[in-house]
């Protein structure tokens, strides 16, 4: 690790100006994910600037009923708060698939969506990499893929996301507050992490010397549902492959059949699908959403969805598999939620994590 100077920030404006003014400088939170870098060579900032006691670690509610997440506030305070489980649980149940306790508790809700990617080549100073070095090469085109993008990557960078939280909020319409020396802007969380394009090197629309101070999460309407599913190599603490972070709004079944599906199936009102482990950034699935908005919930109707999202997967020769395991794991939480069996049959009222649900949080087993 290269030698780096130290600061401690008294306000998230000095912290701004501070970074702001050194091109080498960086903010320094909870460090899970940069000081890792640093061991490695990856990361070699001059100037470490410490925001991690600033007042930034309140969790609030909003004027419109949602939630204000502070920028510093730790990955296992926010999965365990009251609110966060109750009304989000896909957002709790996303976070506690993501690391252990101890991370956990030192991992910040800003740090988080700042995670880099764990592509082993991006890691390895060794070999090229676009991310690390733009116009060195991509190392991965040529290499082992098991582990990489099948939506909306580039020839440029096959690296995905690894963030579970991230997921779960662009699937929860985020928005992420930031400060910068030009003063405070607000980006959507679908618009804040980038696709590779020809540059992999920007992971997000920040500029340098801008500082995440909040994540704002809209109230949900009475009813909804939710759901976060990771599938892993391992039970514990593994990257996904591939995960699922759902949010669905049904309307009660009509007595008439319209001849789209069982008279008995309720109607998909809103739905919202995020998927991670397949792209350089939380993939929001809008052509399945399109798809099954104002349909019959049904486990047809969810397979006809998710594959048309599919037809623009482009595989790589190690992770075809993701293909059809995105598809059975969409398909399958689609049917928990919206309690369709394998018969098409609407199932009733229950679980699920809907909204208001104090017990609908909990820790994902996936």
């Amino acid at each position: 690790m290269k030698p780096f100077d130290y600061a401690r920030a008294a306000s998230p404006a000095e912290a701004v100006a501070a970074v702001a003014g050194n091109p080498a400088a960086a903010f320094l939170a909870g460090g899970t994910n940069l000081v890792d870098h640093m061991k490695l060579g990856v990361a070699a900032p001059e100037r470490l600037v410490d925001i991690s006691h600033l007042p930034l670690d309140k969790i609030e509610k909003t004027d419109d009923g949602g939630l204000r997440l502070g920028a510093t506030v730790p990955n296992s305070d926010l999965a365990a708060h009251p609110l966060v489980r109750r009304h989000y649980p896909v957002l709790s149940q996303a976070l506690l698939s993501g690391a252990s306790g101890q991370l956990r508790n030192a991992a910040t809700t800003g740090g988080n969506l700042l995670q880099r990617t764990r592509c082993v080549y991006f890691q390895d100073v060794t070999t090229p990499c676009n991310k690390r070095n733009p116009g060195s090469g991509c190392s991965a085109l040529e290499g082992y893929t098991r582990y990489h993008a099948i939506l909306g990557a580039s020839m440029d960078c096959v690296a995905v996301h690894p963030s579970d939280m991230a997921v779960a909020m662009a699937a929860l319409n985020a928005r992420v507050e930031i400060l910068g020396p030009s003063g405070d802007r607000t980006v959507g969380l679908h618009s804040f992490h980038r696709l590779p394009h020809d540059q992999p090197q920007r992971d997000t629309v920040l500029e340098h010397g801008e500082l995440i101070t909040a994540v704002v999460l809209p109230p949900l309407p009475e009813g909804t549902r939710s759901a976060y599913r990771k599938v892993r190599d391992r039970a514990s603490y593994a990257f996904a492959l591939v995960s699922v972070a759902a949010v669905v709004r049904l309307e009660e079944p009509t007595d008439t059949d319209d001849g789209d599906g069982p008279a008995s199936a309720p109607t998909v009102a809103e739905v919202r699908l995020a998927l991670g482990g397949v792209a350089h950034k939380p993939w929001r699935a809008t052509f399945a959403e399109e798809a099954l908005r104002g349909k019959p919930a049904t486990e047809e109707k969810f397979r006809r969805a998710i594959d048309a999202e599919l037809q623009h997967a482009v595989p790589l020769p190690d992770n075809a598999f993701k293909v059809p395991m995105v598809r059975n794991t969409v398909v399958s939480v689609l049917r928990e939620l919206c309690r369709v069996d394998h018969g098409d049959s609407w199932a009733g009222e229950g679980g699920g994590g809907r909204t208001g649900d104090p017990a609908s949080g909990g820790e994902d087993r996936s």
